[in-house]
């Protein structure tokens, strides 16, 4: 049963995308984290900010976004090797098979990033 709580935290975070340098609301906050730690490639601490907000990767993938580029992209950007991966293997298979993110990173000028080969293994491509 989900807490009320936790379905109030991720509604918040689910009703729109977030820019990370956008004026923060109070319930905008998690997200804001997210997208600090992911680009100070802390997997530590994202870990742990999930884990106490009873959150998901995988429920807010698709709704939170960081600088306009969803977060496995913004750890692409940002060079955040730990974090990524993180994110990467919290990432259902199918969300990563279509291959728009190694796409993305190629043309955008990651394709050296140490993400590509990580997402490809976890996307079996």
């Amino acid at each position: 049963m989900i807490k009320l709580s936790t379905l109030l935290v991720v509604s918040a975070v689910v009703s729109g995308s977030i820019a990370f340098s956008a004026p923060v609301k109070a319930d905008d906050q998690l997200a804001v984290s997210i997208c600090e730690y992911i680009a100070a490639d802390d997997k530590n601490r994202l870990r742990d900010k999930l884990k106490s907000s009873r959150v998901k990767i995988r429920n807010i993938y698709d709704a939170v976004q960081c600088n306009g580029l969803n977060l496995l992209r913004h750890a692409i950007a940002s060079n955040a090797a730990d974090a990524g991966e993180y994110v990467v293997k919290n990432l259902s298979k199918s969300s990563l098979e279509d291959g728009a993110d190694i796409t993305w990173a190629e043309s955008n000028g990651h394709a050296g990033s140490a993400l590509i080969p990580v997402i490809k293994d976890r996307a079996g491509l």
